[in-house]
This record gives C-alpha cells, structure tokens and sequence, in this order.
C-alpha cells in the first residue's frame, strides 16, 4: 500500500491504518530500535509506542514524508526509553554511539536554544550533502540508524578496521564544518 492510501485510512481514522504501517514499516522501525536498545521487547514497545503516537498525530499532521516521520518518532521514543533504562544502569545500547559524537555536538548552554538547534541542524544538513553518498548513507546508518560497525563493515565489504577509520575522519569533517559554523563544543 502506497504511503498516501495509509494517510487516507489514518485521516479516515480507519484501524487498518496502523496494520498497514506495522506491515509496511515494522521491520524498519524495530530494526532503528533494537539497534539503539539492544532489547527486543524494549524495541517491540517502542515501536508499537510508535503506531500509537501515529493514530494520536495524523490527523491533524500529515507528514510529506512518512517513512521519514515514523523513523523519526521510533528513534525518539527508542532514545527516551534508553535513557529510562540507562538511568537504571540496565542498558548499553547507544552508549557507544553518543560517546563517539560527543566531541562533535555541542551541549545546549544558551537562552536560544531553539535557534541554536536549527543553526546545528542546518549545518549538519549541509555537510551530509557536501560528502559522497557513500560516505552520507554510512554516517546515517551509523549515528541515525544505530547500525553497529561491524554490521557495516560487512554489509558494505569494508574491513571493520578501515571503517572505524573512515567513521573518526567523518566526526573530524563534522566538527570542523561545525567549528567553521562557529558552533562550538
């Protein structure tokens, strides 16, 4: 079913609506948070916390992209559930993975924190368009998808440890467009 029909049945406010996301996007969706939780019902109830946050926004949202949308919502709720866990010392899932972007985000300090978020945003934007697509689709997959290296490294047929190189050049590049942006850690 083409993402406008799924539209259709969640304006309708028709159930199937969420059968057909879970059918269409489940496997994304759980994949984005197994990769961050390391837990599969953690997972499981982030996604389906997903399809409820769905039904409860669309409408009156309707997203131009919602492949996208969903993506973005699981991870949030992946990110908000592991820092619930990780406040418990139970999980170690991300850990890794914000720890590898720490010296290239910088922390929220200021009063404009909303226009500091965009200027970020804008500037990482940027800068994932400046790189080859190679390099664009490894760094997404890594730091948005929470894809583990050596899953990557096997995936892409790159020795795992020329990527892990490849994955520190790619934070470098960041933090100097980031530093060249006057954003600073």
């Amino acid at each position: 079913m083409e993402d406008s029909q799924i539209m259709d049945l969640y304006w309708d406010r028709n159930e199937n609506a969420i059968a057909e996301t879970n059918r269409k996007y489940g496997a994304l969706c759980g994949s984005i948070a197994m990769n961050l939780l390391s837990d599969r019902e953690d997972a499981e109830e982030c996604v389906n916390d997903t399809w409820i946050e769905a039904w409860n926004q669309i409408p009156p949202q309707r997203p131009k992209s919602l492949k996208a949308w969903l993506c973005r919502i699981v991870r949030n709720i992946s990110i908000n559930r592991w820092r619930k866990n990780h406040a418990l010392k139970r999980y170690q899932g991300i850990n890794q993975l914000l720890d590898e972007l720490e010296d290239c985000i910088p922390s929220p300090k200021s009063v404009e924190q909303e226009l500091e978020d965009a200027a970020l945003g804008r500037c990482i934007d940027t800068w994932l368009l400046s790189l080859p697509g190679e390099d664009r689709v490894l760094f997404v997959l890594r730091y948005w998808h929470g894809r583990a290296l050596n899953e990557l490294a096997d995936q892409w047929n790159i020795p795992a440890p020329r990527l892990t190189k490849k994955m520190y050049r790619l934070r470098l590049s960041l933090k100097a467009a980031l530093e060249r942006e006057e954003i600073y850690l």
